[in-house]
């Protein structure tokens, strides 16, 4: 087994505490730790993100270019959001304490929480996830390029996108006052009049968009469509 590593310099590492290397936080509840090489100078091809979420917050929409990504359920329970190239069908892995989904190197993908306190553990094959992130894209693409493209107004994609914070990482941001929509309203009158009702399939909390009813289609591709979770922030 050949190793760069220099195993007898006192400057080698072989232990680490995860919680003292935050990578972002929203909140006490929120937030994302990280352990690579640079945390850790003795691992070659691992590393990991220790994620924290409340029910319906979400790591956003991104594809690590370096890695693929094991995610394991710690507590709690999530659904993992995968892009298929190949097949162009974005698919839903509800996962729970235990159970794990995978993601190849490059794939698109997101985890939203369905219960709060849920915590996983995203296991990369590289010594440094590398990321590129949605908000990133949205954000630094010019705009002109984006309605040359796809033929759209660019005044009105830049107002459309004017809120994207870049780097969001964990979404929606805490002063989002989106307005609901009318399919959103009507699901909120649901609750009111069967406040049980929200509780017979934890997988399908009463939203009427993917990805929990439609497991082939993703709001998130089309960035400047409604965002299903405005309802729970």
């Amino acid at each position: 087994m050949s190793s760069n590593i220099e195993y007898t310099s006192p400057s080698t590492q072989f232990t680490s505490d995860v919680n003292d290397n935050t990578l972002f936080k929203r909140d006490d509840r929120n937030f994302i730790n990280i352990l690579g090489v640079e945390q850790l100078n003795t691992l070659e091809n691992i590393s990991l993100l220790d994620i924290f979420l409340s029910k319906n917050k979400m790591i956003e929409p991104h594809y690590h270019q370096n890695a693929a990504e094991l995610v394991y359920c710690i507590s709690g329970a999530a659904i993992v959001s995968i892009f298929n190239p190949f097949t162009k069908e974005i698919k839903n892995y509800p996962i729970e304490p235990g159970q794990v989904a995978n993601v190849p190197q490059g794939w698109w993908h997101y985890e939203i929480a369905t219960e709060n306190d849920t915590h996983l553990l995203a296991i990369f094959d590289a010594p440094t996830p590398d990321v590129i992130l949605g908000s990133d894209i949205l954000k630094f693409t010019p705009s002109n390029v984006m309605a040359h493209a796809y033929c759209l107004d660019e005044t009105q994609w830049k107002k459309t996108i004017a809120p994207v914070v870049p780097s969001t990482y964990i979404g929606p941001p805490k002063d989002c006052n989106r307005v609901k929509s009318t399919a959103e309203n009507q699901k909120d009158q649901k609750e009111q009049k069967d406040p049980h009702h929200k509780h017979k399939n934890k997988y399908m909390p009463l939203n009427p968009y993917p990805p929990y009813r439609y497991p082939n289609m993703n709001p998130y591709m089309n960035p400047y469509g409604s965002n299903p979770y405005g309802s729970y922030y």
